[in-house]
């Protein structure tokens, strides 16, 4: 509960939308793939990272692994990995294009991933090649109900 008071008031100070669930933050301007991916779009850009949900299952992450930049990737496609404590999980992305930037602080500290998700946790920037892709993606309350659907099982 003090978690969730904290990413709240977090959230509240950095001026995020956002919506509670029982275990994790969904915020509300993203589009979230059913590979645990969400990606932010602004223009033609797309920056791209995993999902609170997601890190909260891996548990502590030790390490990611990251594309170049320049290098393309397709909707689905696997870009990378996220190693943790209990398992190592590729990373896919929710849209095509070309990577421009890669978070490089994740080569140092590999627990934003885990502290913020959203934020500074950030994997990479994708020019996009085609943003109908973004239809095929769920939003946050279509995610949410899909992370407890997947859950319960």
């Amino acid at each position: 509960m003090a978690s969730r008071l904290w990413a709240s008031r977090a959230a509240s100070y950095l001026r995020i939308s956002v919506f509670h669930r029982g275990f994790a933050i969904v915020a509300r301007d993203l589009k979230y793939a059913d590979t645990h991916e969400w990606v932010k779009v602004e223009g033609n850009s797309a920056t791209i990272g995993i999902t609170d949900h997601a890190q909260d299952h891996l548990g502590d992450v030790v390490y990611v692994e990251l594309p170049e930049a320049g290098t393309a990737v397709t909707q689905g496609g696997n870009f990378g990995a996220v190693e943790s404590v209990k398992a190592t999980s590729d990373i896919n992305s929710p849209v095509s294009g070309k990577v421009v930037e890669v978070n490089e602080e994740l080569n140092s500290s590999p627990g934003l991933v885990n502290a913020s998700p959203y934020e500074n946790g950030w994997i990479i920037k994708v020019e996009m090649g085609d943003a109908n892709e973004l239809n095929k993606l769920m939003d946050a309350d279509q995610y949410a109900k899909f992370c407890e659907e997947e859950d319960s099982h």
